[in-house]
């Protein structure tokens, strides 16, 4: 029960040390109960030195706590409570002592009177209470007048502190386009005064700056988004004070904020887009295949995996030419091709390309297909090129023995260029080496500048080079290989001797020499055949067998047979046609 400043509340009177809290306006007192049916928890046992020959009665001291206010700067000691014993008759007998936590330092005591002060300002979040012991003595005798009491006076808690947040700012991320509500981050301030007593620990949050975007629930302190549509790449970054303020956020309560940095992420909601609609490329028409020839890019706002976007060629005989890929770190589409320009065939290409995003994202398919096109009109540029030869190679021939000045063929370039400068034909002949051949400079036709022997050389392999009237540097090579064809320009050959010597002994039938024989000549032109002329074959012992068929046309060979016994020694001569 609180009770009027300077009146002790008691409930009867008893020959006991009784302890009075004075209220003022700034400390409250509990009232001092000293009922007998007190709760026998609170009783204290009078102390066995207490015991004298009178016999004095058992008697209960019930001290319930006792409060001063934190945080006094009054220019006195403030006022905390009174000691009195029913022993005191006011003639400065009954001395009071006070000991225990602070006592002497921080709560003194008039030895007289009992009334206690605090000699120093408190704070309660240092230490929020104290434990104190009271006695009565005899001033003259020192003889304990009542059994030392043990008591409480607990520092009364006022709003003398701001609510705080952890060491800031910080920082959250919600999704650029987020939903009206959608939880962002939460902040939690702290007060260090009693939660218990009052509203000085009660906190109400609100948003001092970031509205209209963003919202704080005033209980807990989640911060929430207040606006739809938010787009991140309007505006990325906002600055969020959050304060939080105690006694329950009504006036005269103490205040503290903090700053959250609040960056929206990004989502696919932006499709990839050309800066023009149409393009232009030059391209000479020697560019190599396979090389890239140029690169064009689309702009996309988002960011990272959100800006992925790959190209293509739309149109397919454009397709059939060009092909496009997508560097991805660069994000352009690198243009090349897949096969060689001819500015005489064709000299303009129109490329139909689209731009579109890797990975859409289905929540944002409303605001369109998320691609984008654009046209690129490819210019072949025209280039002097060298002549071209009708063929990549030649394979001509010519008969062995022809007179020099023979004709062998004719080799033809032309300009593949618009201009159509006329052609100039050489045989190469870096290592100076005899020529068996020569080209008409204007005509192309190639001639022999001597007889040649297909038995010496069969196959003779020369360089033609073609070169512009107007451009000498623009030159061009082929191959021509030169077959050397066959006449029967041979007689067949017998190697070996032309006499057979024949023993005595030899047996009718019996081979007794084979004759072989060679022609140079190829083919037909180097068939022959084995015969006995007539002028030696009257009264011979001896018969000639052509192994026709049985060798290669060029090496033919044939056996001598005996046939009389009466022959002891024979030399035959064999002629050859």
């Amino acid at each position: 029960m609180r009770v009027p400043a300077g009146v002790a509340a008691v409930s009867c009177l008893c020959p006991l040390v009784v302890l009075l809290c004075v209220v003022s306006q700034s400390c409250y007192g509990t009232q001092v109960n000293l009922s007998p049916h007190t709760n026998p928890r609170n009783q204290t046992k009078l102390l066995d030195t207490d015991k004298d020959s009178h016999h004095w009665p058992k008697r209960s001291w019930i001290w319930n706590q006792f409060f001063v206010l934190e945080e006094h700067i009054g220019p006195e000691p403030q006022y905390i409570g009174k000691l009195h014993s029913n022993s005191d008759k006011g003639d400065g007998s009954v001395r009071y002592i006070l000991s225990g936590e602070g006592a002497g330092s921080i709560f003194i005591i008039d030895e007289t009177t009992g009334d206690i002060h605090a000699a120093k300002s408190l704070d309660r979040e240092s230490k929020s209470h104290y434990v104190l012991h009271a006695r009565a003595i005899d001033r003259w005798t020192n003889r304990s007048l009542e059994a030392e009491s043990e008591f409480i006076i607990k520092v009364q808690d006022v709003n003398d502190n701001a609510p705080t947040f952890p060491t800031g700012p910080s920082s959250a991320t919600v999704p650029e386009m987020s939903d009206i509500g959608t939880s962002v981050v939460q902040v939690m301030a702290s007060d260090a005064d009693d939660p218990t007593y009052g509203n000085s620990a009660k906190i109400v949050y609100s948003i001092l700056e970031g509205q209209p975007y963003f919202s704080v629930d005033p209980k807990t302190g989640i911060i929430r988004t207040a606006m739809s549509d938010m787009d991140r790449e309007t505006r990325d970054h906002y600055a969020v004070v959050i304060q939080a303020k105690d006694m329950a956020g009504s006036v005269g309560g103490l205040s503290g904020s903090t700053t959250v940095n609040i960056t929206l992420t990004d989502v696919n909601d932006n499709p990839p887009k050309f800066p023009q609609k149409s393009y232009q490329l030059y391209v000479p028409e020697l560019a190599p295949v396979g090389k890239a020839v140029g690169r064009i890019r689309a702009n996309d706002e988002d960011e990272g995996q959100n800006a992925e976007m790959t190209y293509s060629i739309t149109n397919a005989d454009a397709a059939a030419i060009f092909t496009i890929s997508t560097d991805a770190d660069r994000r352009e589409g690198i243009i090349s091709l897949k096969q060689p320009l001819n500015y005489e065939k064709r000299k303009v290409h129109t490329l139909n390309i689209e731009g579109s995003n890797t990975h859409p994202d289905s929540r944002f398919s409303h605001l369109g297909p998320f691609k984008d096109s654009t046209s690129l009109r490819v210019i072949v540029g025209d280039v002097d090129e060298p002549p071209v030869f009708s063929m990549d190679y030649y394979i001509l021939d010519v008969y062995e023995n022809s007179p020099a000045g023979t004709q062998v063929g004719t080799v033809t370039a032309v300009d593949p260029d618009s201009t159509n400068s006329g052609i100039r034909y050489f045989i190469e002949n870096e290592e100076e080496r005899p020529l068996y051949f020569t080209i008409g400079v204007n005509s192309g036709i190639i001639r022999t500048t001597q007889g040649l022997d297909r038995e010496e050389t069969a196959w003779h392999n020369i360089t033609v080079m073609a070169a512009e009237v107007d451009n000498p540097r623009m030159v061009s090579h082929v191959p021509v290989t030169i077959q050397v064809l066959d006449v029967n320009d041979n007689i067949p050959s017998i190697s070996g001797g032309n006499t057979v010597t024949v023993c005595e002994s030899t047996k009718n039938g019996q081979v007794i020499q084979t004759i072989r024989a060679a022609d140079l000549d190829n083919f037909a032109n180097g068939k022959f055949s084995f015969f006995v002329p007539p002028e030696h074959q009257v009264k011979t012992n001896f018969t000639v067998k052509d192994n026709r068929g049985k060798t290669s046309n060029r090496l033919n060979h044939l056996k001598l047979l005996y046939i009389s016994k009466s022959c002891k020694k024979k030399f035959v001569k064999i002629a050859l046609y």
